[in-house]
């Protein structure tokens, strides 16, 4: 009878392949059929470009030129960006929707929230300031949680939108590569199917790295993923890691109303930010109410009914402390989510999870590519961009770059920081010569009018050459301030440059006019 059922099931599925490509067959006919209305023919035409395909589509389809595995923002950039250039792409994503970690659990849903946490702050400490009296301000998690979903929601969906447009077939399922032109997928249907291209482009980006001790529930020891759904504000939050992500979050919640302790194993917080602006940083951050605990460690964290008991240590050894919590957040950061993939059964070279890939982004199988998080360099969401653009160019030919001494970093706090280039403490262990020009922006007439006076902007600059080498912000709209810099940099130009280009009266970005006049010259307004 088993067997029975399962040849039935096979005769099924193969019908069910029979009818997807006779289905697409004729929507091609319709499409180039002179007897075709109009509407029929924009019937058939979405129907080509916007059907995910199943296992027997995809297989009916033939072989692609690109297949990437992974719908983040370096998949299906490099997906789109193949398209642009005339090549046939397959964009492989398990999800079940587009974007990654990114869009879906990441930068995305926690700025939503950073903005939610931002107003209601505001609301309850400074409109007083400005003569705006307000009175029962609440919280609604649930509300700012929706809001934070119709953000994501929309820009899934809006990628979806994308491959439309550029003619990107869209795969639901899990990809394996099985050949070095070979990608088995595990279909969202359960059905499994095999798709064949001349390239293949790993795009899987990271996943949270744990912490030995402690085991993730997503309820009450959370990663980012549930610190960005809890569903209501925890009396206190111990954040473990000082770095881009935990600072985030522990933002958003002491924002909320949250107790926040920071533990950071390392004896800085975020310790690629330079160290002058990281001492002002650090010092706004605990003004805020954020307690910031460097050089401990926790050695165990374990959940109960009444919260979380934790126990910590300093980083070298030492006399061990308790402490509870109504919600642990680990934020030690992330790693290449490489595993699962068929890369070790392939031979691919690969350092400590990380795929080695040359400056065409080969790994030591040509054609198949790796990009993004999966490769070493920084774990960034516009590194994944630039990196998939570039991969996708030299696979059509063309000349592919990416400059990683010009990708800037974010931290979106308020205030925020970025920065770009090198660090004062690197280019001193580099034994380069430099210069340092610096303004705060006290003394910036936009800030000091809208009360964002808490920043500073450094400039570092070769000293012979003037050639700028590293900027790094702290202030309002920092992430925003950085772009000019960056776009400078990538020219090769000067701190003078910068310093003799108008910029309107009263910004912000005047600060980094003056940072850049006290770096070649003199500053006019400090």
């Amino acid at each position: 009878l088993r067997g029975s059922r399962e040849r039935e099931g096979e005769r099924e599925r193969r019908r069910e392949r029979r009818g997807q490509v006779m289905f697409l067959t004729l929507a091609r006919r319709a499409l180039f059929s002179p007897q075709c209305s109009t509407k029929g023919r924009v019937f058939a035409q979405r129907t080509l470009v916007s059907r995910p395909l199943s296992a027997a589509a995809a297989s009916a389809e033939g072989e692609t030129d690109v297949i990437v595995v992974g719908g983040g923002p370096g998949g299906y950039v490099a997906a789109i960006k193949a398209a642009q250039l005339g090549l046939k792409a397959v964009c492989v994503e398990g999800r079940g929707t587009l974007g990654g970690t990114c869009l879906n659990v990441g930068c995305i849903p926690s700025k939503a929230l950073l903005n939610s946490s931002h107003k209601y702050e505001d609301a309850t400490k400074h409109f007083s300031d400005y003569g705006i009296e307000v009175s029962n301000v609440s919280i609604d998690v649930d509300k700012m949680m929706a809001q934070k979903l119709n953000a994501v929601g929309g820009l899934t969906k809006g990628i979806e939108g994308l491959f439309k447009k550029n003619k990107v077939k869209y795969v639901k399922g899990w990809g394996k590569v099985t050949g070095a032109n070979e990608v088995t997928v595990a279909g969202s249907d359960g059905e499994e199917i095999k798709l064949e291209g001349k390239n293949i482009i790993l795009a899987t980006g990271s996943e949270v790295t744990p912490l030995p001790g402690v085991t993730i529930d997503e309820e009450k020891i959370v990663s980012s993923t549930g610190a960005l759904s809890l569903k209501e504000v925890p009396k206190k939050m111990v954040v473990i890691g000082g770095g881009i992500i935990g600072l985030e979050l522990g933002s958003v919640w002491s924002r909320l109303g949250a107790e926040v302790e920071v533990i950071e194993f390392l004896p800085n917080i975020v310790p690629a930010m330079d160290h002058e602006v990281r001492r002002n940083f650090e010092r706004v951050m605990k003004k805020q109410g954020i307690k910031i605990r460097l050089s401990h460690k926790v050695t165990s964290a374990e959940a109960s009914d009444s919260g979380v008991n934790l126990t910590v240590e300093p980083s070298k050894g030492g006399d061990a402390e308790a402490l509870d919590a109504d919600v642990v957040l680990v934020a030690i950061g992330r790693r290449p989510f490489t595993s699962g993939l068929g890369l070790e059964d392939m031979g691919i070279e690969m350092d400590r999870g990380r795929v080695l890939v040359n400056d065409k982004f080969q790994t030591n199988i040509p054609s198949i590519h790796a990009i993004g998080d999966a490769i070493p360099g920084p774990m960034l969401a516009h590194k994944a961009e630039e990196d998939g653009i570039a991969c996708v160019e030299h696979i059509a030919g063309k000349v592919g770059h990416v400059n990683y001494d010009t990708i800037p970093s974010i931290i979106y706090t308020h205030p925020e920081v970025a920065w770009v280039g090198k660090t004062e403490k690197e280019l001193k262990e580099a034994g380069v010569k430099f210069k340092a020009g610096k303004f705060s922006m006290m003394a910036n007439s936009r800030a000091r009018t809208v009360d964002e006076t808490d920043g500073i902007v450094k400039f570092l600059a070769d000293k012979e050459t003037d050639k700028i080498l590293g900027v790094h912000i702290m202030g309002a709209n920092a992430g925003e301030l950085i772009a000019e810099c960056v776009l400078a940099m990538e020219y090769g130009a000067s701190s003078e440059d910068i310093a003799r280009t108008c910029h309107g009266h009263p910004t912000l970005s005047e600060a980094v006019k003056e940072a850049a006049m006290a770096t070649y010259d003199k500053p006019i307004h400090s």
